[in-house]
């Protein structure tokens, strides 16, 4: 795959790899386990994913982010946000502080930081790479709501259902698909809400009427100016809600000024391929060192 420059960082969503890898399997009844009976089914996945877009995109340098559990900014401003997730399930609990020693395994750097998600981490990192140094920016995720952070130098990438399927946005794949500028992700998440992480947006208007009113008014604020245009029932709506609207938009903005950090040359793409099979054959997966092209008995 050819880059812009010949230099880029792919910045992964851990969480978003690790529990897609878990429910992929998870849902067939099976959970891969070590003979002590260690559940490693979303590891392995995991492995089976990242690696497949590390070839299909060759990033020269990777990262890692992570969510840190704990309350957030946001659950600050809002309390009921993520209030509808439950527990993580039992046999994914253990894999938390495994995969993060997979990563270090592979020489990739695991960044979190308290009070803030992995979005917020990945929005930072991103924004510092394009800004300061010569380095175009992948972002690997699941999560549409980093679809706002996508500018000249930096492209999202979507895994889509099924292994190996994704969707890259530039600026202009986001206008061709959904009709949007990147900063008219949180304007319409704002109108919307989203159900995934509890925040309901105005209530009554749904993703339809939030993409024509974004599309049409391109802000917020841009609606807000213009109320006397709507109709009276979408007005009414608007103005009924009008706190939750701002709190909605607030909770969707990515953070970009976390305390991380990370030089390139600590997350440089450099498999130590004794390191790697020693953690692999401790977790009783060798097959991924063939997957990884890792020499056995190095």
């Amino acid at each position: 795959m050819t880059h812009r420059n010949e230099q880029s960082i792919m910045l992964v969503d851990g969480m978003a790899l690790l529990f897609r890898a878990y429910y992929a399997t998870a849902a067939n009844g099976y959970i891969r386990r070590t003979k002590a009976g260690v559940p490693t089914n979303a590891i392995y996945g995991f492995i089976r994913y990242f690696w497949d877009a590390v070839q299909t995109f060759d990033p020269t340098h990777v990262i890692c982010c992570w969510d840190m559990g704990g309350t957030t900014f946001r659950g600050e401003h809002f309390a009921a946000y993520k209030g509808n997730r439950g527990d993580a399930p039992d046999d994914l609990i253990p894999q938390f502080a495994l995969i993060r020693e997979v990563t270090d395994s592979l020489g990739i750097p695991n960044i979190g930081a308290e009070g803030f998600e992995a979005d917020d981490c990945i929005g930072t990192l991103a924004r510092h790479y394009t800004q300061h140094e010569d380095i175009d920016v992948m972002i690997l995720s699941g999560d549409h709501d980093l679809l706002q952070l996508v500018d000249e130098r930096t492209r999202v990438i979507i895994m889509k259902k099924g292994h190996g399927n994704y969707m890259v946005y530039t600026p202009e794949t986001l206008l061709a698909e959904k009709g949007l500028k990147p900063r008219q992700i949180v304007d319409l998440k704002g109108l919307m809400g989203d159900a995934s992480d509890n925040y309901p947006g105005v209530r009554g208007i749904g993703e339809k009427t939030a993409l024509k009113l974004v599309q049409e008014y391109d802000s917020i604020e841009g609606i807000l100016d213009n109320l006397e245009q709507l109709t009276p029932s979408v007005r009414k709506k608007i103005e009924s809600d009008l706190d939750m609207l701002h709190i909605s938009r607030k909770l969707a903005t990515i953070h970009c000024e976390v305390p991380v950090a990370c030089g390139l040359d600590s997350c440089l793409l450099s498999l130590n391929h004794v390191q790697i099979v020693d953690k692999f054959e401790q977790l009783e997966m060798k097959s991924l060192c063939a997957l990884m092209g890792v020499a056995m008995g190095s």
